[in-house]
């Protein structure tokens, strides 16, 4: 048996676009990507704060440096610019792994989405 567990969770980044004309996905800021672990392609689940949407897509690597959070495609209907999100990936790993597993969970500051070290 496998249970999932959380594996990476980027907490409250702020939408900064959405692109409904667009091939779905997330665009997220590669420097985000790497701090929380997640990659190009990987399937992610978004909570948003304000109004209670969650849905899931895969992740395009943004611009480093550039704040990028923009959902794309049909998942630009679920959210609007400004919005507070919350984005999480899960890994698939028995239980005995899982009661040692440590997600990556990553706080960025809200009003530019950059990490809070990385001025």
């Amino acid at each position: 048996m496998y249970i999932q567990v959380l594996k990476s969770k980027i907490h409250r980044v702020t939408v900064t676009d959405a692109n409904l004309n667009y091939i779905g996905s997330i665009t997220i800021d590669r420097d985000l990507m790497d701090a929380a672990g997640i990659i190009e392609g990987e399937r992610v689940y978004i909570v948003d704060v304000n109004n209670g949407e969650r849905l899931d897509t895969y992740v395009i690597a943004g611009e480093r440096k550039s704040g990028t959070i923009c959902l794309n495609g049909a998942a630009a209907r679920k959210v609007e610019p400004g919005d507070i999100v919350i984005i999480m990936s899960y890994a698939v790993v028995t239980p005995e792994e899982g009661k040692q597993f440590e997600p990556r969970v990553i706080f960025p500051d809200t009003a530019t989405n950059r990490l809070i070290d990385d001025k």
